[in-house]
């Protein structure tokens, strides 16, 4: 993506000129959500370089291109083919035609910049207060679900813990096939099974089992 250039430079055909100037921007969508029709427009944005006549046509104006007629001598481009990339560009906004010809919208690829940057989604927060862990439950849990474990112990631990306090109750009796059950769930994705996991919890006292009955201790492991 073109960056924009200091102003100090010259051209053949004299001072650069200006640079042109987005419209006033439309109302900011609430923090965290993108309007519907900023992400449009970013994929629109997005799709115009994906045809050659329109990247060609846009890297003329950003060099210096100010008349069609300089963009299809620098391009190669047929009239025809020139004029079509040129109104596709004005369409999206990403250049503008003004009193000294045309000119790349700097501003446009700000908006858009800031557009992205909304859309991205917020990190998932899993609940345990502390940024390391939560840095290794994004990597291994997803949507309630486990992805593997991880080979690490210390990470395997900070899982295993996860997995425990959100699957089973301080206090409440569990047979052994609800147990099997709640823990199967977790393992729909994931490289390892139900089994695996019971006896990883009962071996660090996250569960206790007495006849094949088990129940998570009130006081945290």
């Amino acid at each position: 993506m073109p960056t924009e250039r200091s102003t100090d430079r010259t051209s053949d055909e004299g001072p650069e000129r200006p640079t042109a100037h987005a419209p006033s921007a439309p109302p900011a969508a609430p923090a965290g959500r993108t309007d519907p029709v900023e992400a449009a427009d970013l994929g629109g944005a997005v799709g115009l370089f994906a045809e050659e006549s329109r990247a060609r046509a846009f890297a003329a104006v950003v060099l210096g291109a100010a008349t069609p007629a300089q963009v299809t001598e620098r391009t190669g481009l047929s009239p025809k083919d020139a004029a079509t990339a040129l109104r596709r560009l004005r369409d999206q906004g990403v250049i503008a035609e003004g009193g000294d010809g045309l000119a790349v919208v700097y501003d446009r690829f700000r908006q858009l910049a800031r557009s992205a940057r909304a859309s991205k989604p917020a990190a998932a927060s899993y609940g345990s207060g502390d940024e390391r862990s939560e840095t290794v439950l994004r990597t291994f849990v997803r949507d309630g679900r486990l992805v593997r474990l991880p080979a690490q112990w210390e990470r395997k631990l900070v899982v295993l813990r996860h997995i425990a306090e959100r699957t089973f109750e301080p206090g409440v009796e569990y047979p052994e096939r609800t147990v099997n059950e709640k823990l199967r769930a977790w393992c729909e994705d994931a490289p390892v099974d139900h089994v695996t996991l019971r006896r990883y919890l009962v071996d660090l006292h996250h569960l206790h089992r007495r006849v094949g009955i088990y129940r998570r201790p009130a006081t945290a492991v």
